[in-house]
């Protein structure tokens, strides 16, 4: 710093102001320690900075699986926001496992992130009752936290999935299958909930050979939905829990000589190039985002105010697979 005072022609409180945002400097000036900088190649010392002020300007975000396409728009939302506040955003996938999730928000926590963003796989967070007592801010998203009491931005899986089943109905369907994810996930739960309201809603019996939750690998989907088509009640429509579902009983009904109407939960890439065009519940990934690290800045910035509960609205979208009418001989 005093070799960039020096070739700038200012004092070291200069620089400093300069480096760190701070107001107090002309332009002409501010000018004139940046073309400094830049000249000596003058790095700010971050880990300085850490003990000087108790604050790393970093957040970690840990998400169920990289890969997922739903957690890219997610992931850059919360990236854009933490860049707004001049923070590095830091993440890992948990892969589903609470162990894995544990140890990764542990090893963040311990790396003193300011906060965390955290997709929860586990059922239980006490472990973290430490680090937030501590001063690292928390928001759960997509999914609530388990027995503890914390921020959370969701979907609305339940009224979503009520929504799209009740669309298949509306279109001639009684017989109904809902594939899903594991019974454990929240949003597995909640959509498989909004599938009964909406079969109850209707006065329609169900059955359990037309519900089938689960792995999200194609094997297993692949073998739910063919059982529930070649059965001795055979449904005529199908509610997919999810996009990693919903793609696997796109292939299934491809090679189906029967129509069978599809509604899945989460848009998926090309969606309106197929023909049909697939109907689809959306849910808004990059809002979910957004809330969710404008919830947390908020938190870093003082706010102090009990823990909220936001829930995003979703849109059904019909594009024709949802509204195929029943198969009659």
């Amino acid at each position: 710093m005093k070799d960039v005072a020096a070739r700038a022609g200012v004092g070291l409180k200069t620089v400093s102001r300069v480096v760190n945002g701070e107001p107090g400097v002309t332009p002409d000036t501010e000018q004139r320690v940046q073309e400094a900088i830049e000249a000596l190649g003058f790095r700010r010392n971050d880990s300085a900075r850490v003990l000087r002020k108790g604050r790393t300007a970093s957040i970690g975000l840990v998400l169920e699986d990289l890969a997922d396409p739903f957690y890219g728009p997610l992931n850059r939302a919360v990236e854009e926001v933490a860049r707004a506040h001049g923070a590095l955003l830091i993440n890992g996938s948990s892969a589903e496992d609470p162990a894995r999730e544990q140890e990764l928000v542990l090893a963040l926590c311990a790396r003193r992130v300011d906060g965390l963003i955290v997709i929860p796989a586990g059922d239980d967070h006490r472990y973290l009752e430490p680090e937030i007592a501590a001063g690292v801010a928390t928001v759960f998203v997509d999914r609530p936290a388990g027995r503890i009491d914390a921020d959370v931005v969701l979907s609305d899986s339940f009224g979503g999935a009520r929504e799209g089943v009740a669309h298949l109905i509306a279109h001639g369907h009684r017989r109904i299958g809902f594939i899903g994810d594991q019974p454990r996930i929240h949003t597995a739960a909640e959509r498989l909930r909004g599938y009964y309201a909406a079969m109850e809603d209707a006065g329609l019996p169900t059955d359990d050979a037309w519900v089938s939750l689960g792995s999200t690998a194609p094997e297993r989907v692949r073998d739910a939905v063919t059982a529930m088509l070649d059965g001795p009640q055979p449904v005529t429509a199908v509610f997919a829990g999810n996009n990693r579902v919903t793609v696997t009983v796109v292939r299934v009904l491809a090679g189906r000589e029967r129509p069978v109407a599809l509604v899945g939960f989460d848009d998926i890439e090309l969606a309106d190039l197929l023909r049909p065009g697939l109907t689809v519940v959306a849910q808004d990934a990059a809002r979910l985002g957004r809330a969710a690290a404008d919830r947390l800045f908020r938190r870093l910035d003082g706010a102090n105010d009990a823990p909220a509960r936001t829930e995003l609205p979703t849109r059904l979208i019909a594009r024709g697979s949802g509204e195929i009418p029943p198969w009659t001989p």
